[in-house]
């Protein structure tokens, strides 16, 4: 199933004293391109994750944000500074003889004071807090994949759609191109008649004239050249790997095909078609641009 590159997805959890949410969002993008944000302890889970994403993610413009907050974690104890305290206390004292305040100190209004309390966490298993985030990674980028996947849906039901509309059009081409050469063949012979006044026309030359022409506006090599394009281009449709590049060139060559069939063609009527094709292949093109 093809997927779009615009997606996104969701995922928390807490778990072992942890409480972990992870987002992931992308846009078009040619390449893979990474950015994240998670909290500064925690900045060695950056190329983790950018690794782990970039096997599951071919391309887009893929941002990452991380939380991660604790919610009860064990080993984590509250050290009190003693000698800050009993410096706070000193000069506290001191404050209210010299001021004649009241000397209200209680180990509450000390607490307030910054650095007599700390608190001391025990080092973090760096490998069980990578495990814990890819587990909670993995559920939002179920969803974030899924989002991916319904958007390439309707991607592809509009590419194909597009697809049957410019081979109906190659079918008139197809199928116009020969009577353009009897046609053309019809006004040279009445033309030539006329400046003849009555006198024989040059069969032979007549033909020579046909076969020149015929070969000159001939678009058979390009109309089969487009419809293997096209078988190509279901295949790849219908493919489960990552086409968007691919895509890109195959409508290049259509692109191209549909250029030298319309400069061949003297027939208005085949002229109004390429353009209808042109403005197809354009409106794939644009399509293809936010396909993975």
């Amino acid at each position: 199933m093809i997927r779009s590159m615009t997606g996104f997805g969701r995922a928390e959890r807490v778990t072992e004293g942890m409480s972990v949410t992870v987002e992931i969002r992308s846009v078009n993008h040619r390449y893979f391109e990474f950015s994240s944000r998670t909290p500064r302890a925690y900045g060695y889970l950056d190329e983790k994750l950018k690794n782990y994403l970039q096997s599951c993610i071919s391309r887009g413009k893929v941002d990452v944000n991380l939380w991660i907050e604790t919610v009860d974690r064990p080993g984590s104890e509250v050290l009190i500074n003693h000698s800050l305290a009993e410096s706070y206390v000193k000069a506290l004292k001191e404050l209210a003889e010299r001021y004649d305040l009241r000397d209200d100190v209680t180990a509450g209004s000390l607490a307030r004071y910054p650095d007599i309390l700390t608190v001391h966490h025990e080092p973090e298993d760096e490998e069980l807090v990578w495990n814990i985030v890819r587990s909670v990674t993995d559920e939002a980028l179920a969803a974030f994949v899924a989002m991916r996947e319904r958007e390439g849906a309707k991607l592809r039901e509009d590419v194909l759609s597009r697809a049957e509309t410019i081979l109906e059009n190659v079918t008139f081409i197809e199928e116009r191109s020969p009577k353009t050469v009897k046609e053309h063949m019809d006004k040279v012979e009445a033309r030539m008649r006329e400046l003849l006044n009555g006198a024989a026309v040059d069969e032979q030359r007549l033909l020579t004239e046909a076969a020149v022409y015929a070969d000159k506006i001939a678009v058979a090599e390009e109309t089969v050249r487009l419809r293997s394009h096209f078988e190509q281009l279901v295949q790849l449709m219908n493919s489960s790997d990552s086409i968007g590049r691919k895509l890109d060139f195959l409508v290049q060559e259509i692109n191209r095909e549909t250029n030298t069939i319309g400069s061949k063609s003297g027939d208005l009527s085949i002229t109004r078609k390429v353009v209808d094709i042109k403005a197809e292949i354009e409106k794939i093109r644009e399509q293809i641009q936010n396909i993975e």
